[in-house]
């Protein structure tokens, strides 16, 4: 494959990975938009669509670059993966599984969460098993972490620390977006001002853009791509809250196919930190696929449905 012709592949895959991973985010948004005032509404669709781009989805993985890879500097890890100096190259390698196995283990944390806890249409067979058992839910990450660990110790002590990195990051999401939910209960019981619910909006906009943003990494190392990529999937995503929201609730197996690719790129990332060699081109394709699958599993779900309501 050419090297245009995957930089595309890329893009197009942190598109859709962004796009599908934020659904929940797009229906969010268009029910308390569908509260607001008029001026409040356009005021959030522009400047919250450009402070999602440019500042959530732009500035996160430059700093988690950075952080991850101080040696190179604020402009070092902008640029890292278009430079053709081999001490940066070095860094970008050596630093790489440490950022790849703190994303892997957020991802599949995310994903355990979803089967165990969460609410959701059964698009496979065993997601009803899982989801009357969530009671075993800390039992299941807690043993995924050790296993995840035990191994990297034995690779590098900062793969160890990464990985709890990533466990850290998913408590501190998780528990930013179970106090969103308490706050959508009182958007629907008390009289909010457009300000508050601005500022509840832009809260929810932040922590979904950081699962996008971690299983960016999946795609690439590259800070601008993953800010190209998942900047147009984040106008995607403002097109579906200010268009025709019913139309992609009736695709109910979306949540799946993100959840699904939300897996994969976890054990692309895991795997890829410990040295197995991935392909570039697997975890676009690998999305596409998966999100096919459920798209196409939602379509014809949705028009069964109609023919019930026809019959």
């Amino acid at each position: 494959m050419s090297g245009f012709a995957a930089l595309l592949l890329t893009v197009a895959g942190l598109c859709l990975f962004e796009t599908i991973s934020s659904i929940d985010n797009a229906i969010i948004n268009a029910e308390v938009l569908g509260t607001m005032g008029e001026r409040a509404r356009r005021w959030f669709l522009l400047w919250g669509l450009l402070f999602a781009v440019f500042v959530v989805r732009g500035v996160l993985p430059w700093l988690i670059v950075w952080a991850t890879t101080p040696v190179l500097g604020p402009v070092g890890a902008l640029t890292a993966t278009f430079s053709d100096d081999p001490a940066v190259s070095a860094a970008i390698e050596d630093s790489a599984p440490v950022l790849l196995i703190g994303g892997g283990t957020f991802l599949i944390f995310l994903f355990l969460h979803w089967l165990f806890l969460e609410p959701k249409h059964f698009g496979l067979r065993g997601e009803h098993y899982f989801a009357g058992k969530g009671v075993w839910f800390y039992a299941a990450v807690s043993i995924v972490l050790a296993t995840i660990v035990w191994f990297a110790l034995g690779m590098r002590p900062l793969m160890a620390f990464g990985a709890v990195m990533g466990s850290t990051a998913f408590f501190i999401v998780q528990g930013f977006r179970m106090n969103a939910d308490a706050k959508e209960q009182q958007l629907k019981t008390r009289h909010l001002s457009d300000i508050s619910k601005i500022f509840y909006l832009e809260v929810i906009d932040a922590t979904f853009s950081i699962d996008g943003v971690l299983g960016a990494f999946a795609f690439t190392l590259s800070v601008p791509l993953i800010i190209l990529g998942n900047g147009l999937g984040a106008v995607v995503v403002r097109e579906l809250t200010i268009r025709n929201i019913e139309e992609i609730r009736k695709y109910v197996y979306l949540k799946n196919g993100a959840m699904y690719s939300i897996l994969c790129l976890g054990m692309i990332m895991l795997l890829d930190s410990f040295g197995v060699h991935i392909p570039s081109w697997l975890s676009p394709v690998i999305t596409f696929a998966v999100v096919g699958y459920f798209l196409w599993k939602s379509f014809r779900f949705s028009r069964y449905m109609g023919q019930r309501r026809s019959a």
